[in-house]
């Protein structure tokens, strides 16, 4: 069992005053629920380069201060915790340097883009024991994904061997998420890191053993310039033989499409394997169709709030949080062999 985690800055059961770094366009979802939908939670400061940014954490959320810098926003006085909603190339620096000034983290998936920084991290964050820090790996506390989970844990399909997930986000014809390919690690690492954290948890923790990737440009050409891809496809083996298979889509017609299906010796789970926005079903002359979500915070809107309130109440009760770094560092690690085994077109082997 896990030890308690000895909660720091006098925040047993005293609200958990947050500051909040990125106010993009999920930065402002994670500041929406923070200053209103999170019990125990105080909203005191908002920081980005971005005037605007601030700007509007300040006119529409009344957030008291605001900070064009992180070193700044981190001697705010009383300051407890941080979340960071930044790009992944600042996520390592900017979580140890929230550590040195004592404060909680909560960093916006992945860890890093390194393993060696992902280490870095581990290292500092073991270095005080008091301080929870967590990555929002949001699908582990989507409802549905742990109403899953639990039915595994209790053998409702036998021993599960096999993990079938996807993300596919709705074709931006703007290409909105370009931009931030040179900086997000390219769609495995961006897009099929939540499936591959998925597929450990689901499966037990398997220790990966071999990895195999390919992928397409079908729309978005400004990626092949640099090595990335609009949709990829990845196999995982591991080492107890259980089989993970990732699809990765920015450019799907219908809506955004999260689904999973995990197979056993005794039966098969799905998780959404119907991407319907509600329970309304049209009959008309094209036939009997759903509309589709959007896009993934309409999918994930629960458990985005869910995720952030378990964060706040970890900090305020000294408990650990129900995912550790090392849970974190293992799918960058996947993920990272994953895009090496996509660019170099060879099996990975991993020890």
């Amino acid at each position: 069992m896990t030890a308690p985690v000895a909660p720091v800055l006098g925040t047993r059961g005293a609200p958990v005053r947050v500051g909040i770094v990125g106010l993009g366009r999920m930065g402002r979802r994670h500041a929406e629920n923070l200053a209103h939908r999170v019990p125990g939670a105080e909203l005191v400061a908002a920081c980005s380069p971005v005037a605007e940014e601030t700007a509007w954490a300040r006119d529409a959320l009344g957030v008291g201060a605001s900070y064009a810098a992180y070193e700044d926003l981190l001697r705010h006085p009383g300051l407890d915790a941080v979340f960071l909603i930044t790009p992944t190339s600042l996520h390592a620096d900017q979580i140890v340097a929230a550590l040195d000034a004592g404060k909680h983290v909560f960093c916006e998936k992945p860890l890093a883009l390194s393993l060696p920084d992902c280490l870095r991290v581990e290292e500092a964050a073991a270095k005080r024991p008091g301080q929870i820090v967590m990555i929002g790996f949001v699908r582990r506390f989507d409802p549905s994904y742990r109403d899953a989970h639990a039915k595994l844990t209790a053998g409702g399909i036998g021993r599960p061997f096999l993990v079938r997930s996807q993300t596919g986000d709705k074709l931006d014809p703007s290409g909105f998420f370009v931009r931030f390919a040179p900086t997000s690690g390219g769609i495995f690492l961006d897009c099929s890191i939540h499936d591959i954290d998925l597929a450990r948890w689901l499966l037990g923790n398997p220790t990966p053993r071999r990895i195999f990737a390919t992928g397409t440009v079908a729309v978005h050409q400004d990626l092949r310039p640099l090595g990335d891809v609009d949709n990829g496809v990845a196999v995982v083996e591991f080492a107890d033989g259980a089989l993970a298979c990732f699809y990765a889509s920015r450019t799907l017609a219908y809506g955004h499409d999260t689904h999973t299906e995990i197979i056993g010796t005794a039966g098969r789970l799905t998780v959404g394997q119907n991407p319907r926005l509600d329970r309304v079903e049209i009959s008309d002359a094209h036939g009997v169709r759903n509309e589709c979500v959007a896009d993934y915070y309409e999918r994930f809107h629960e458990a985005f709030l869910i995720e952030a309130q378990e964060f706040v109440s970890c900090v305020r009760n000294g408990s650990p949080p129900p995912l550790t770094l090392h849970d974190a560092t293992e799918a960058t690690r996947i993920g990272l062999a994953v895009a090496h085994a996509h660019r170099s077109g060879t099996i990975v082997e991993l020890s």
